[in-house]
């Protein structure tokens, strides 16, 4: 409950950080999309995107899937909080399970794959987020292994017998 939690209100804090300083974050977003801070190598470039309106696009569909994976990791949250009083386990478990399935896809997918490597933002040494992304990445595949080692204390799942 504790880590869920915490990646919760992480996500909510990266989310308010993109929505209130929605130019700077979106400047990442471009730099990345444009490849102009990479070595610019001619075969690479041209995945390179410098239409304003796909930019933003990407960008606040970032931010909607930041949302959307802080509300279903609160929810988690408030779920493993009930199940505490209730003995009943498999809900959170199940909800936390698709908020860091989320969380993975955003830093796994969108920055170490698609920005990482499509968009070589591996080559940039200013607009490069991979870093932070793979703590990310790493974190939540660690607390998704927590979450499903077996565990007495879970007791008796929803519609199972006790």
């Amino acid at each position: 409950m504790v880590l869920t939690g915490l990646l919760a209100a992480y996500m909510a804090l990266v989310a308010f950080g993109n929505i209130t300083d929605f130019d700077s974050n979106r400047a990442f977003v471009r730099h990345v999309l444009a490849m102009d801070t990479t070595f610019r190598d001619p075969d690479l470039m041209w995945r390179a995107v410098g239409s304003p309106t796909l930019v933003y696009i990407a960008y606040v569909g970032i931010i909607v899937w930041e949302v959307l994976t802080a509300v279903v990791l609160t929810t988690a949250t408030v779920l493993h909080g009930r199940g505490l009083r209730s003995g009943l386990h498999e809900r959170a478990r199940r909800a936390t399970t698709l908020g860091l399935l989320m969380l993975m896809l955003l830093f796994g997918l969108g920055f170490l794959v698609i920005g990482g490597e499509w968009f070589a933002m591996w080559q940039s040494t200013k607009w490069n987020g991979l870093e932070p992304a793979g703590r990310n990445f790493t974190l939540a595949g660690i607390v998704l292994l927590l979450v499903h080692l077996p565990s007495r204390q879970w007791g008796p799942t929803e519609g199972s017998e006790a």
